[in-house]
């Protein structure tokens, strides 16, 4: 027993609305409909069965009367005197069946009417009688078994059932229906404050420009309020590093090209040539700093074919010496920033034509719309343990892959900074090659 009820609030909790507009909703919707339920259930249904009761009363107090009346003068004309006063004053239609008889069985109802009606002859008349509540829409057929045949009297409806209450119940409903209406309308509102401000925070992610402007309650609004500080100082932030990258790339380039241009007119040798290489790889480790620093963040998004792009960086890594093929659809395209993703490919690539001899850039689309590209290489490959380890910045993994000597360890962590700007991911894997793949998965 013990058991079954955590199960049992497992269950219940699965199938609760996750969404803040579900759950709003549910707390608007599901108080209303058990108080609507209270109201019919307690007050309607035990309300509308007292007035049935009278009505039902009421009504066999008449026919009661009708009976006594007839059996006092059972002539003809009495019972046409009986039968206009009826008419006249009650609103009664009395027909005698001479020899007729009772129907054997009654009509089968669960209706309160038919009980209360039951109960209501049952005690005023002593003969036996039989009554139907359903043939007719408008009227109510009570039949009373006396010597002379049977007695016929036709009632309206409403002489023994309150039609009112219908009407009662329309209006509840309807009322029910217009305050769900507007509390939806509401809650709608200001779940799609919420909303906006969550789309904001995920484009400014993104890097995209956010042009977002607070509103709905109080709270929401001091939260987008909050947002739109801490935009703004995360911007400040990124100016001034991109300012101060900006003099340390002039700073440290003009020293290396007055070096450059030294060696250029030094004497031929095996010093010199030694010396041009360590600029050469001094050059190349300060652009992947910059590159790793900067993050590409200011280029706008662009619907762009990958087919030619990746061509490029296939072309890129062939005239390096590796064997490269590229599969994809022409068609294919994604909204990307070009420059960012082909920098976050070529490293992937270069990382892949470094390690192995044949290197394989696929992309394809994936089913939730988005697209997904995948580097193969044939090389030794990275243990699975190791694989997160591979995208820290600076690291190397030489004890698992020959890393090339120009190399600083920001390829893997240029790359998925980059897939991250775009809202995607960069994942690594076991190659059909035998040796490492990287993912790159980006949103449509």
């Amino acid at each position: 027993m013990r058991l079954r009820a955590p199960r049992l609030l497992r269950a219940i909790k699965r199938r609760l609305p996750t969404t803040l507009f579900g759950r709003s909703l549910l707390i608007i919707v599901l108080p209303i409909a058990v108080m609507q339920i209270a109201v019919t259930f307690f007050f309607f249904d035990s309300y509308w069965q007292t007035v049935n009761s009278h009505l039902t009363d009421g009504l066999a107090g008449e026919i009661a009367w009708v009976l006594q009346d007839y059996q006092d003068d059972p002539t003809p004309a009495g019972l046409k005197r009986l039968s206009d006063r009826a008419e006249q004053s009650l609103d009664l239609s009395i027909i005698l069946q001479p020899q007729g008889h009772l129907p054997r069985k009654k009509p089968i109802s669960i209706l309160s009417i038919d009980r209360a009606m039951d109960r209501s002859l049952s005690q005023r008349l002593d003969a036996p009688f039989w009554f139907d509540t359903g043939r007719y829409p408008a009227y109510v057929d009570i039949r009373v078994q006396v010597k002379e045949g049977v007695l016929r009297i036709i009632a309206p409806r409403e002489r023994a059932f309150a039609a009112q209450g219908y009407v009662f119940l329309f209006w509840l409903t309807l009322a029910t229906v217009l305050l769900t209406a507007v509390a939806v309308l509401f809650i709608r509102n200001q779940v799609r404050a919420i909303e906006r401000l969550a789309e904001a925070a995920e484009a400014f992610g993104k890097g995209a420009e956010v042009d977002f402007k607070p509103y709905g309650a109080k709270e929401v609004r001091q939260a987008a309020q909050a947002f739109l500080a801490m935009k703004a100082r995360i911007q400040r932030y990124v100016d001034q590093r991109t300012a101060l990258l900006a003099s340390v790339s002039h700073d440290l380039r003009t020293p290396l090209t007055r070096l450059k241009l030294e060696l250029a007119l030094a004497e031929p040798g095996k010093r010199v040539e030694a010396m041009k290489r360590d600029l050469a790889e001094m050059e190349h480790m300060i652009d992947e700093y910059l590159a790793f620093a900067r993050g590409e963040g200011g280029e706008a998004l662009e619907r762009t074919t990958l087919r030619p792009l990746l061509d490029e960086v296939g072309e890129g890594a062939a005239r390096a010496g590796a064997q490269v093929r590229v599969v994809a659809d022409q068609w294919l395209a994604a909204k990307v920033r070009p420059m960012a993703l082909r920098r976050a490919l070529s490293n992937l690539v270069a990382n892949a034509a470094a390690h192995g001899e044949h290197v394989e850039l696929a992309a394809r689309a994936t089913p939730a719309g988005g697209v997904e590209i995948t580097v193969d290489d044939d090389g030794p490959g990275i243990p699975p343990d190791r694989f997160e380890e591979a995208f820290t910045p600076f690291g190397r993994l030489d004890d698992a892959r020959n890393q090339n000597e120009k190399g600083v360890g920001l390829g893997l962590a240029i790359a998925r900074d980059v897939a991250r700007g775009h809202g995607g991911e960069v994942t690594l894997d076991r190659s059909p090659l035998g040796g490492l793949r990287a993912v790159v998965r980006l949103p449509g």
